[in-house]
């Protein structure tokens, strides 16, 4: 039986998972600066896909956690890992040691990321999750559209390091916040007891599941291909075309503005046409955008039509990710963290993957980010197209 959802429960919850946001986005503005103290070019893209591997691996083991410990215990436990080693990274003496503290961290932040998605399997499915999943979008939303202009306030006056600081800040508000006011929503009737090999049977069955594997898929895709942007963009813009860190953190900020307001039309497009159309229509548009975006790259017609079409692709950004999750979890309530685990190992695997990509191939176009974000809509048109039968019907 679903349990009532408190009035600030979805604030709450929201400012927990925006510590994924505020991790990433508020120091993409610092790239180039980066780049420069550490003495490499691609020490972002590989601090960043550092951090997206610790994600990969820290939802495995913190999902399964929860599923037998209770949301509450993992999740304060990550934050508190999160903190101390956000602290590592401003404190960190070379590029070895940015990128060690930023997959530590990430190995905290896991916690939540995906323990917040859970609670909302505890408490609701179908329509009234996506519901419940849009309103937790639009609280953390105000994370990705302020972090990267704070981050580039900051270091117009202050080193890159001094934006880990108030990342560690957050970290420890965030461990407050959730030990005074935060309710554990798994009871403990709904509660697991089954070993390591249990797990991994556990995990084996979720990836027998169709529905998982192929809904998994189409958000996995999608979140590649968003981080492919959040890797290349940076270098682009700044180092590229010329633009102030400013300039950056505030088309960054409008896109993410976008992706949440499009985020906020999914419960009612989910109401009245289902799941499964949105996520057929999204794919669609998103893979339409990566195309112009590639063909845009082999024929650069400045930064501004690069900036178009990246807007254009948060309507699938916004769009594919609250339907993805809630279709994959739709038939695990039993074992809702595990299943959000694997959900998010796959995204961050992918996002880790994809940002390895960015970096490894940066010519200093716009090409290698193009090429990267059209391999993964088409792939994330291909799991779509691969879903079994209707799962989740519109609500009646």
């Amino acid at each position: 039986m679903a349990r009532p959802v408190t009035k600030n429960l979805p604030a709450l919850l929201g400012f927990l998972i925006a510590i994924g946001p505020v991790s990433t986005d508020m120091y993409l503005p610092a790239f180039p600066a980066i780049a420069r103290d550490l003495g490499n070019i691609a020490a972002p893209q590989y601090s960043l896909a550092a951090y997206f591997m610790g994600l990969a691996i820290g939802q495995m083991t913190v999902g399964a956690l929860s599923d037998r410990l209770g949301r509450r215990t993992p999740l304060l436990a990550g934050l508190f890992i999160y903190t101390l080693a956000t602290f590592g990274c401003l404190a960190s003496w070379d590029m070895r040691s940015f990128i060690i503290f930023r997959f530590l961290s990430a190995l905290g932040a896991a916690a939540g990321t995906i323990l917040p998605r859970a609670m909302v399997r505890d408490l609701a499915d179908g329509p009234e999750a996506a519901r419940l999943m849009s309103r937790l979008m639009l609280v953390m939303g105000v994370a990705p559209i302020t972090a990267p202009m704070l981050g580039a306030f900051v270091i117009s006056f202050a080193s890159w390091r001094m934006i880990f600081g108030i990342c560690a800040l957050y970290g420890a508000a965030a461990i407050v916040l959730a030990w005074r006011y935060l309710p554990d929503t798994l009871p403990l009737e709904r509660r697991t007891r089954i070993g390591t090999v249990g797990v991994l049977v556990r995990y084996v069955g979720i990836l027998r599941e169709r529905a998982f594997v192929t809904h998994a898929g189409v958000g996995s895709f999608n979140a590649a291909c968003l981080f492919a942007y959040l890797a290349g963009s940076p270098q682009i813009f700044i180092n590229m075309y010329g633009w102030h860190s400013a300039g950056y953190a505030l088309l960054f900020g409008l896109n993410s503005a976008a992706y949440i307001a499009i985020s906020q039309l999914n419960p009612g497009l989910v109401n009245r046409y289902g799941i499964a159309p949105v996520i057929s229509f999204a794919a669609v548009f998103l893979l339409s955008a990566c195309l112009l975006l590639t063909l845009l790259a082999l024929h650069p017609m400045g930064a501004l039509p690069i900036a178009g079409c990246l807007l254009l692709c948060e309507v699938g950004f916004g769009l594919l990710t609250p339907c993805s999750m809630v279709g994959a979890l739709s038939r695990h309530q039993a074992h809702a963290g595990s299943a959000s685990a694997l959900f998010g190992t796959l995204q961050y695997g992918g996002g880790a993957l994809a940002g390895l990509l960015v970096g490894v191939l940066a010519n200093r176009t716009a090409l290698p980010m193009a090429l990267v974000m059209l391999a993964c809509a088409l792939a994330a048109f291909g799991s779509a197209r691969a879903r079994p039968s209707l799962v989740l019907s519109p609500a009646e």
